[in-house]
C-alpha cells in the first residue's frame, strides 16, 4: 500500500519520532525528520513534504509556533498541511480551539500527544492534498 507521499515530522522526541515514523510507514508513507524547528524549516524547503507533523514545544517552548508562521509565510511552503501534535495543554494548561485560534494558529489540525495510532493517519489522510 504505497503511496509515495511524504511526511516530514519535526519533533525533539526521538523517541516519539520513531514511534511516528514506524506508524506511518506501516501505512505506506515516506517520512523525514527534523529534530528543531530550523532543520524542520530547512527540510520543508528543500524536500516539499506532502504534509508536516509539527511539535510546539522544542528548543523554546513557542518554537513550533514559529515554524509554523514561518512555513505559511513562505510562498513555497504556505500550502503544505501541518497538523500541530503536541502535550503543551498538559504541561502548561494552556488550551487552544482552532475554531477561536485561527488566526493565532496557523496550522490545519491541533492534536494532543498521546495521539492513537489510528487517529494519527486518519487525520493525515484527511488532511493529503489530492493526488494529480
Amino acid at each position: 500500500m504505497s503511496t509515495d507521499r511524504t511526511i516530514l515530522i519535526i519533533d525533539d522526541d526521538i523517541d516519539l519520532v520513531e514511534i511516528l515514523r514506524m506508524t506511518l510507514e506501516n501505512e505506506g508513507f515516506r517520512v523525514i525528520d527534523a529534530q528543531s524547528g530550523q532543520r524542520g524549516l530547512d527540510a520543508a524547503r528543500d524536500q516539499h513534504p506532502d504534509l508536516i507533523l509539527l511539535d510546539v514545544m522544542m528548543g523554546a517552548v513557542d518554537e513550533g509556533f514559529q515554524v509554523a508562521y514561518v512555513l505559511r509565510g513562505d510562498e513555497a511552503t504556505r500550502d503544505i498541511p501541518i497538523l500541530m501534535l503536541t502535550a503543551v495543554t498538559d504541561q502548561t494548561g494552556f488550551g487552544f480551539d482552532p475554531a477561536k485560534d485561527q488566526d493565532f494558529l496557523p496550522v490545519d489540525e491541533f492534536l494532543e500527544k498521546p495521539v492513537s495510532p489510528r487517529m494519527l493517519v486518519d487525520l493525515v489522510r484527511k488532511h493529503l492534498p489530492a493526488q494529480a
